[in-house]
C-alpha cells in the first residue's frame, strides 16, 4: 500500500525545488524546438516530453527502491541508516537551492560520467517532429546529471522499496512539470519570480523542513519506535517460552495419566483371580457343617 506521506512529500520536493530547473535550463522547451517563443506551444509534445522524463524518473525510483530494500535486508538498523542519509541530502539540496552551499555540484559532476554515454541518443532525437520522438527525447533527458533530482533518489532509495519508491519518483516527477511546462513568455516570467532571493529562500526552507522532517521521524520518532518492537518482540517471546512450558508441562502429565492408566489396566486382571468374599448362605452351611 502506498504511503501517502512520503508520496506527497516527493510531490512538494520536485515543486519546490523545480525553481533549481528553471534557473539552471531555463527555455529548455523552446531550445529542444518543442516551442518557439511567440509561436503557439505544440502541446501534444511538450507533454510527451514530460511524460517521457517522468517516466526515467519512475525507473531509477524502481531501481534505487530495489538497492534499497536489499540493503535494508542486511542492515541492523533496517532502513534508518538509509533515511538519515535521504534527511541530509534533503538538507543539502535546501542549502543548494538558497545558494548557501554548493556541496551538491560534485553529485553533477559524477553523474556527468553516465550523461556522456546518454548524450548522443539525445542527439539523434533532434529536432522533434512527432509526439513519440518527444517521449524519447524526455526519456533520454531524464538522465541528465541534477542534483535535485539526485536528492530525491536518495528519498526514494529510503522506502526500501522497489514499487514504493518508483511511485515517489513519478510523484516527485509530476511536481516538476508546471516549470518544465511552461514556454515562452511564461517561462521568462516564472524565471524571474523563482530567482527573486525571497521566493527562493521560501522554497529552499520548506525543502529544510522535509529534511528535518525525515531525520526527525529517523533518530526521534523512529529509535522510540525500534524500542517498541523490541519490547513487543521480547514479550511475544515470554508468551511463546511460558506456552512452551505450559503445553511441556500438560503433556508430561498426560503421559504420566496415560502411564497410571496402563498400570491400572494391568493390575485389574491379577486382581479378578483372588478368593471371593463367602456369602451369608455359605457361610451358615459352613457353620452347621461343624
Amino acid at each position: 500500500m502506498a504511503d501517502w506521506s512520503f508520496l506527497a512529500a516527493a510531490l512538494a520536493i520536485g515543486f519546490l525545488g523545480s525553481s533549481h530547473c528553471i534557473g539552471m535550463c531555463g527555455g529548455i522547451s523552446g531550445a529542444l524546438g518543442l516551442a518557439v517563443p511567440g509561436e503557439k506551444p505544440q502541446w501534444p509534445k511538450l507533454l510527451g516530453y514530460s511524460a517521457g522524463r517522468i517516466a526515467s524518473y519512475a525507473l531509477m525510483g524502481l531501481l534505487v527502491g530495489s538497492l534499497g530494500a536489499f540493503l535494508a535486508a542486511d542492515l541492523a538498523a533496517g532502513l534508518a541508516p538509509l533515511r538519515i542519509v535521504a534527511g541530509v541530502m534533503l538538507i543539502a539540496m535546501a542549502l543548494y537551492l538558497a545558494d548557501w552551499w554548493r556541496g551538491l555540484v560534485w553529485l553533477e559532476r559524477g553523474g556527468a560520467v553516465l550523461w556522456r554515454a546518454v548524450q548522443p541518443l539525445s542527439r539523434r532525437l533532434l529536432p522533434v517532429k512527432s509526439t513519440p520522438q518527444a517521449v524519447a527525447l524526455g526519456a533520454v533527458w531524464g538522465w541528465l546529471p541534477c542534483g535535485l533530482v539526485y536528492s530525491a533518489l536518495t528519498f526514494a532509495l529510503a522506502q526500501g522499496s522497489g514499487q514504493q519508491a518508483a511511485l515517489a519518483m513519478f510523484a516527485f516527477g509530476l511536481g516538476t512539470a508546471p516549470a518544465v511546462l511552461a514556454t515562452g513568455m511564461a517561462a521568462t516570467r516564472l524565471r524571474k519570480i523563482v530567482q527573486k532571493p525571497g521566493v527562493r529562500l521560501s522554497m529552499a526552507s520548506l525543502v529544510l523542513v522535509f529534511g528535518v522532517w525525515t531525520l526527525w521521524g529517523t533518530l526521534g520518532h523512529g529509535a522510540h519506535t525500534g524500542h517498541d518492537a523490541h519490547s513487543t518482540h521480547s514479550t511475544h517471546n515470554t508468551h511463546s517460552e511460558q506456552g512452551a512450558t505450559k503445553v511441556h508441562g500438560e503433556h508430561s502429565m498426560h503421559a504420566n495419566h496415560k502411564g497410571l492408566g496402563t498400570e491400572d489396566t494391568d493390575t485389574v486382571p491379577q486382581a479378578e483371580p483372588a478368593e471371593q468374599e463367602e456369602t451369608p448362605a455359605e457361610h451358615e452351611h459352613h457353620h452347621h457343617h461343624h
